[in-house]
């Protein structure tokens, strides 16, 4: 939609994360999802989750960027990601996008997670990086 054309583009899910609130968030050997987010999956604050921002993405190439930037991010969840994919071009996604998790689960792209203040906790230059 929008009038361009659909990108195509697939990668692999590596980790599926959930956690208390706040971050780290700690990988699960599976997850239950609903409208609202993953099931067990907590938030602190209120503009995080709901349903417009209920499954955080971020890719593990982005870790490696990081890492090589000096920012500790050795595991799944460190940045309070719900899954870790791996080769899933986030350049091509755009608000509206959906994803296909597995043969079940229909994922509608909202908008760019902008970094949060709780990030500072890993490196300083965050929400600014």
């Amino acid at each position: 939609g929008r009038g361009r054309a659909a990108a195509v583009t697939s990668g692999v899910v590596l980790a599926v994360c959930l956690g208390p609130g706040g971050i780290p968030k700690s990988p699960v050997e599976s997850a239950v999802v609903e409208e609202l987010g993953l099931v067990g999956d907590r938030h602190r604050f209120k503009l995080h989750g709901g349903a417009n921002r209920a499954v955080c993405l971020f890719a593990i190439e982005d870790y490696a960027t990081l890492r090589r930037d000096g920012v500790p991010c050795a595991e799944p969840g460190t940045f309070g990601e719900n899954l870790l994919t791996e080769g899933l071009d986030y350049a091509v996604l755009r608000p509206g996008d959906e994803l296909a998790v597995g043969d079940e689960v229909v994922i509608a792209i909202h908008d760019v997670r902008e970094p949060c203040g709780t990030l500072k906790k890993l490196d300083k230059r965050f929400p600014d990086l």
